[in-house]
């Protein structure tokens, strides 16, 4: 019998992982498509919402498969592509613009989660070691001003998200003012940083706060 279970045991886990990776990528494809439910998500998987609910508690847990997942499949590349980059500064700002295209990309992504900001925080946290040698690589170039610190990058992309992944909000529009943003790192005559106070580093609490106001 203990042969018996040894051999379930991985097989539940490759299920469960299947499981996982067919509603994840159902919810890409219902939420690209707009309003969406967690319902509508279940039946494109080919769950039931009882299986859809052990995986997924919650919307936000939706949400936040996804966001991994568009970061994974479709920014992670472009990332890897501008180590070789000869303009470093250009490629963060082509990052965060591609970041925005594909998240205005899933038309119901941002609306379908009650707290997107916070999600978003700790999706994109997730990959800010893969850009520090970029940020480096401007700072050495005289590219980026040298008081910014990789901590920052993550947090300068989810202002941008929280400003401009509105549904409605046109590539253009989006892209000017990815360029205005960008032009704050520029090092020339730039004012320097002051420093953070005790408790200010939480961006998912100013985040909060300005999606409240």
């Amino acid at each position: 019998m203990a042969g018996i279970k040894g051999d379930r045991a991985p097989r539940r886990r490759v299920d469960a992982r299947s499981t996982i990776e067919r509603i994840t990528a159902a919810g890409r494809t219902v939420l690209g498509a707009g309003e969406a439910s967690l319902e509508q998500i279940a039946a494109e998987a080919g769950v039931g919402i009882a299986t859809l609910y052990r995986h997924f508690p919650n919307r936000e847990a939706i949400v936040r498969a996804v966001l991994h997942d568009i970061l994974e499949t479709d920014l992670l590349p472009l990332i890897d592509r501008a180590a070789e980059d000869p303009h470093p500064r250009q490629s963060l700002q082509d990052i965060a613009t591609r970041l925005l295209d594909l998240i205005t990309e899933e038309k119901g992504l941002v609306t379908f989660a009650s707290n997107f900001s916070d999600v978003a925080v700790d999706a994109i946290q997730r990959f800010s070691e893969s850009l520090h040698p970029l940020l480096l690589r401007a700072q050495q170039q005289g590219e980026v001003r040298d008081d910014l610190t990789a901590e920052d990058i993550p947090r300068f992309l989810v202002m941008a998200v929280a400003g401009l992944a509105i549904p409605g909000t046109s590539p253009s529009m989006r892209a000017r003012f990815i360029a205005l943003l960008f032009d704050s790192l520029n090092p020339a005559n730039a004012t320097p940083l002051p420093p953070l106070e005790p408790g200010e580093g939480d961006l998912r609490t100013a985040v909060g706060n300005i999606a409240h106001t």
